[in-house]
């Protein structure tokens, strides 16, 4: 019987998530047709000059976070040991706060820097302070996603998501049209202002939920007699998962930065203008590669719950229910992908014109969509060794691929003959190399069991 509860909890938690990733990822995908009226394409071009700055630094504030706190939140939550719980995520909160604002501080003081000298796009400056608050909403909200994550509470941060994309777009709209923009500058702007003041809003609600009377202080709750962990034991608990996870995502992501610089530039050396290469890059990476990735976050809602599901597995020894829901999640990971792919080939002018009521994205959404089913696969596996507790192969083989793309993408975007498909290239390759990686220390893993 607990089994089954332990199955329907995953399996219904699992839903509920990915109705709010979906209802998120829509209403993501109507802030980027929204976006992309107002600013074009070159716009867009600019608005993703900024992105991979953003999530650079916010790897270094709260990447792996999420992660490392379901899986310990629902280390104690399954021992009914609330008291270091409840130690553990106030530690993390107070960390937390203190480290991003700290970040905080350093990007706002550098913008300028970053904006003329690394982006070479003055226009990015303002935006770049205005994402600098974001931090420290972002990283303290992604403790409180793990916690209730860990607890099996999905529908708390499942909600709040949706209502905070929600509010996202009606803030960009009424800055809009209050303040009567037009130009690139001010409208990306404006875009990253609401960005900031949803994830405040989503912070808020997220606190709100989590002062609320908990499970350890019902009256008819066994709480089971445990030693109470020094806070320095209980934060490093937390660091040494998250900091690999951390690391990762940083160093992936200053590749991603690199990449972002240095393909206009390779762009504009086989013979294309600087505008027209910011335009085809926001075609490709901004509009069709959004419309092919679209159905990924039906995997990553996933994933996020296997980690603490994987957790308890291991922590009872039931390697015949953890080997079948590793081998659950990568059956599924690959019919999405694959149903992406033939949709995707199948309509892809369609796509481009109901989205984005465009009729040049057809050939880039198709290109985009030939590596889905690998990568939605090798997206998976992320899942699967977070869960078996291999931060270290994930740091390794993400730092393999990263390097491996940045190589990739310069070589082929500076053929004049392939250009901005050296985008699509580059994502095939990655996969099947990160895929094969993952996939080779999961084996390795279960076969010892």
């Amino acid at each position: 019987m607990c089994g089954e509860r332990m199955e329907d909890n995953f399996y219904k938690n699992s839903l509920i998530l990915i109705a709010s990733n979906l209802a998120t990822g829509i209403l993501g995908f109507i802030f980027s047709i929204n976006l992309s009226k107002e600013l074009g394409a070159e716009g867009m071009g600019v608005y993703g000059l900024i992105m991979p700055i953003y999530s650079l630094f916010l790897c270094l504030i709260c990447g792996g976070m999420v992660a490392a706190v379901s899986k310990e939140a629902s280390k104690y939550f399954n021992k009914n040991d609330y008291s270091n719980l409840n130690k553990s995520i106030n530690t993390a909160l107070f960390f937390d706060l203190i480290w991003a604002v700290t970040i905080g501080f350093l990007v706002f003081f550098i913008a300028k820097y970053i904006s003329l000298n690394v982006l070479r796009d003055k226009r990015t400056l303002y935006s770049l302070w205005a994402i600098c608050p974001a931090f420290v909403f972002v990283g303290l909200s992604s403790i409180l996603k793990g916690y209730f994550y860990g607890i099996g509470k999905v529908p708390i941060p499942a909600f709040i998501d949706i209502a905070e994309k929600a509010i996202r777009i009606i803030i960009l709209n009424t800055i809009i049209v209050f303040f009567n923009l037009h130009d690139i500058k001010t409208t990306v702007t404006a875009a990253y202002i609401a960005l900031a003041i949803g994830e405040l809003l989503s912070f808020i609600l997220l606190i709100s939920y989590y002062k609320q009377p908990k499970v350890s202080e019902a009256p008819n709750v066994k709480i089971t007699s445990k030693k109470l962990e020094a806070r320095p034991q209980l934060l490093y608990n937390l660091l040494a998962i998250s900091f690999p996870l951390s690391i990762n995502g940083f160093v992936s992501t200053i590749f991603s930065t690199i990449s972002t610089i240095i393909v206009p530039r390779r762009l504009v050396e086989t013979g294309i203008s600087y505008n027209t290469a910011l335009a085809m890059i926001g075609k490709f990476n901004g509009m069709a590669l959004s419309i092919v990735l679209f159905p990924i976050v039906i995997i990553m809602s996933i994933t996020t719950l296997l980690i603490p599901d994987l957790t308890k597995h291991i922590g009872k020894k039931d390697f015949y229910a953890l080997k079948k829901r590793i081998w659950q999640v990568l059956c599924l990971s690959l019919l999405i992908g694959l149903l992406t792919f033939f949709i995707c080939v199948s309509i892809p002018d369609l796509l481009g014109l109901t989205f984005y009521s465009r009729t040049d994205l057809g050939s880039y959404i198709k290109a985009a969509s030939i590596s889905a089913p690998i990568l939605f696969l090798a997206s998976s596996t992320f899942g699967i060794l977070n869960g078996l507790g291999k931060q270290g192969i994930i740091l390794r083989n993400s730092l393999i691929v990263s390097i491996e793309e940045l190589i990739l993408l310069y070589i082929f975007t500076g053929i004049p003959s392939i250009n901005v498909y050296g985008y699509a290239i580059s994502l095939l390759i990655t996969s099947l190399t990160l895929l094969i990686l993952n996939l080779y220390e999961t084996y390795n893993y279960l076969s010892k069991l």
